[in-house]
């Protein structure tokens, strides 16, 4: 009779961002390690608080499903002689198998006969695999980090304190790190005391709910969003939600209780980040707004705990942020002294990285690379200034006391102090632009200046760490290049920006070339970069919901112009529901593989041609060719598609009526150049053979 598997491991507290990853680990190896132990279930649920990691799967079978195998052996005639009779071979093939002889069977397998031993492995009773099973399951588990504790080798998250392991009202025996599984479990660490008897799977979560513990996160996250929102509307106010926050806070608490607090009104004249940050960011609090979305001087925070007492918590937690906002007064005062503009200097004293320089040798390639951007965007004044004030300044927050201490408001202060000194306010944005996006998901700049500031200080930093040789690996990437070059990618697709890749990265090797920094060889670190690039422009085209096979197609014929590639991709993504396209792909395929046989370079020549069909197509061709051209100049990609399409019945004719490999010698060759050229014209586009169709 099916039975619940219930695993608790309990530890100490292990830090909020392990948890959603390590509960998915947990769900998906046990599903994986169930099946191969062939012990059936009906789902597999897992929860967990900062102190412990529970496993629940529903409906386990007493034992594991029976297997039968048939193991193929030598051929029938090797297996027996002439007279039938069995040989080593058979004899010492069963032997193996651990069967009688007698036993073999013959079976034909693609036109032999070869004997078969048909072996049962009898399922053993799911008690007697759990024991080496969990202990299994628990080790492989793989963290962020991990540490060892006491004398032991075991290494974990947090160190391990006690293990529940039942199957129905049976404990599963096993021990690790020195400590015995058994059916006890504990509560939360101060409103519960000594260990909690759980009988069976299907009373673990109330008992563990009376003693102050909603093991369910979900759960969890539902309080705090129901409690956050009602104490918000007491107090007229919205919560400023962050899902991230909300995450980190499930995973903070066992017991939430969300309770408001308050600080001066006086501190909402800094600007909105300076107030939000401290509390978001250091003590993991929500902020209050009114209706307009004006700041208010309210904050919410989750106590891992029950209602009791709650203001002295909240005393407790308005003095830590009174000090915190009083700092950020002062600094923020402090800092509005010094102009941006005076503080560049400044920057020669930080370090950018070894081998690089310092941050103002950076903003002066930056500034460099930047303009090399106007330019080849074909902008003028006012943009060429404002670009190059905007770079000039970009650093310059680096040298504040705010951002000192509160790095997470580089740029934001940047932005801030320039609106101060008077500086333009598309300057001012620009600086706050130019560090997005600053993660998967984040805000792409708004403005041209914020754009082009945004692409060359995130270009200067991969073509420096890639020429010192720091490259990102599959368990590396310190600098996090991959993110800059995703964030270069998404900012070209996302502002239809008409840049090559190329030329980009070729400014930005040059820059450092000049100033004989660079220590690879410039060919090699350039395709180094640019085959960089493909692999997050394939990334950016999936994540915008391309088809992977339409992103090859268009990606072997060239990305260096990566608005031009989404463009002709979305022309390739709508011709694939046209319902001609297979006839239309098998076509091109038909010419593209022919093609790839012709000789030379030479185009065709008509006066060699000697069927009509043949005439027919070239004419054709000859014919779209301007057509196509002013297409393409145009980056009308659809039209150009379109044209192509045409082709298909001259095409048809051809490979009906022509004789492609001809004897002749000159003929075949002129036949093949003739596919050769019209291959090109479908090159221009994409590779269509690697589109997959039926």
């Amino acid at each position: 009779m099916p039975r619940d598997l219930l695993l608790e491991i309990g530890t100490e507290e292990i830090p909020a961002r392990f948890m959603p990853a390590t509960l998915e680990q947990l769900k998906t190896k046990a599903q994986e390690r169930l099946a191969e132990a062939r012990l059936d279930f009906s789902r597999v649920q897992v929860t967990g608080t900062p102190r412990r990691l529970v496993l629940h799967v529903h409906d386990l079978a007493d034992r594991a499903t029976d297997l039968e195998l048939e193991i193929k052996g030598p051929p029938k005639k090797v297996a027996f002689d002439a007279e039938g009779k069995p040989t080593k071979a058979a004899l010492g093939f069963a032997r193996n198998q651990g069967i009688e002889v007698s036993d073999l069977v013959v079976k034909e397998v693609e036109g032999g006969e070869y004997v078969f031993a048909c072996v049962r492995d009898e399922g053993q009773p799911a008690k007697e695999l759990l024991s080496q099973l969990l202990p299994d399951l628990i080790l492989s588990i793989t963290f962020p980090k991990t540490m060892r504790w006491g004398d032991g080798d075991l290494r974990f998250a947090r160190p391990i304190h006690w293990l529940l392991a039942l199957l129905g009202e049976e404990v599963i025996p096993f021990s690790l790190a020195g400590v015995e599984s058994g059916r006890e479990t504990y509560g939360h660490r101060f409103l519960s005391k000594g260990p909690i008897s759980i009988g069976a799977p299907g009373e673990y979560y109330e008992k563990i709910r009376e003693h102050y513990v909603i093991v369910d996160p979900e759960e969890r996250k539902r309080q705090i969003r129901k409690q956050c929102e009602e104490l918000a509307r007491q107090h007229g106010g919205k919560v400023l939600w962050d899902e991230d926050l909300l995450e980190e806070i499930i995973y903070l608490v066992e017991y939430p209780t969300a309770l408001v607090g308050s600080f001066k009104a006086d501190y909402l004249d800094l600007p909105m980040e300076v107030v939000i940050t401290p509390m978001k960011e250091h003590q993991r609090y929500f902020p209050l707004a009114d209706p307009a979305g004006e700041l208010l001087p309210l904050f919410i925070t989750v106590r891992n705990g029950t209602a009791e007492n709650l203001e002295i918590v909240r005393e407790g937690n308005e003095k830590v942020l009174q000090a915190r906002l009083a700092d950020a007064k002062f600094f923020y005062e402090e800092d509005k002294k010094v102009p941006l503009a005076d503080r560049v200097e400044r920057l020669k004293n930080i370090v950018f990285l070894e081998g690089l320089g310092s941050i103002y040798d950076k903003v002066e390639r930056v500034r460099e690379l930047a303009l090399f951007i106007v330019e080849e965007l074909g902008l003028e004044e006012p943009v060429r200034s404002l670009v190059d004030r905007t770079v000039l300044l970009s650093k310059a927050d680096l040298t504040t006391n705010m951002v000192y201490e509160f790095d997470e408001l580089q740029g934001v202060m940047g932005r801030e102090y320039a609106l101060l000194d008077g500086e333009n306010p598309v300057v001012a944005q620009g600086i706050y632009e130019h560090y997005l996006p600053r993660f998967a998901g984040d805000e792409l700049p708004q403005t041209m200046v914020g754009n082009i500031a945004s692409i060359a200080d995130k270009l200067d930093s991969i073509c420096g760490c890639f020429g010192i040789g720091i490259i990102p690996t599959g368990s590396a990437d310190p600098y996090a290049l991959r993110r800059q070059a995703y964030g270069i990618v998404n900012i070209l697709l996302g502002a239809d920006l008409n840049l090559e890749l190329s030329s980009l990265v070729d400014c930005g090797l040059n820059i450092y070339r000049r100033l004989s920094i660079l220590k690879e060889d410039l060919q090699g670190v350039r395709e180094q970069i640019l085959d960089f690039f493909a692999a997050r422009i394939k990334n950016a085209c999936r994540d915008r919901g391309a088809a992977y096979d339409s992103i090859d197609a268009v990606l072997a014929v060239g990305f260096d112009n990566v608005a031009q590639l989404w463009n002709r991709l979305e022309a390739v993504e709508k011709s694939r529901r046209q319902p001609e396209f297979p006839s239309f792909i098998a076509m091109f395929n038909r010419v593209h593989n022919l093609a790839r046989q012709a000789a030379g370079t030479e185009p065709c020549n008509p006066a060699l041609f000697q069927e009509e069909a043949e005439k027919e197509l070239y004419a054709s061709y000859q014919e779209l060719i301007p057509q196509l051209e002013e297409a393409l100049a145009g980056q009308e990609y659809t039209k150009v598609l379109e044209k192509l399409f045409t082709l298909q019945p001259a095409i048809d004719r051809f490979f009906d009526d022509v004789l492609v490999m001809a004897k002749e010698e000159e003929i075949k060759n002129n036949r093949l150049a003739l596919l050769r050229e019209i291959d090109k014209l479908f090159l221009s586009l994409a590779d269509f053979s690697k589109i997959v169709t039926g």
